[in-house]
């Protein structure tokens, strides 16, 4: 799980992230970090809306090479 000082920092440098849910990279989600608590994380993706995400996924860099194994 990835801890609130990341992302805080993520959110304060306005770094976009990808959060992996799952092997097939369709299904992965990229954009902003607006919000977090104990359970959860709030993305705002390129379209504008906001997801609610579990924090117990995968939340790396977009630009950083995605994992081969899953």
């Amino acid at each position: 799980m990835i801890t609130d000082e990341q992302l805080d920092a993520y959110r304060i440098e306005g770094i976009k992230v990808r959060i992996v849910r799952d092997a097939d990279p369709v299904n992965d989600v990229r954009g902003l970090v607006v919000a977090w608590d104990d359970e959860s994380i709030l993305i705002r993706r390129p379209n504008r809306k906001v997801v609610k995400l579990s924090r117990g996924y995968l939340v790396q860099r977009a630009d950083e090479k995605r994992p081969e194994s899953f």
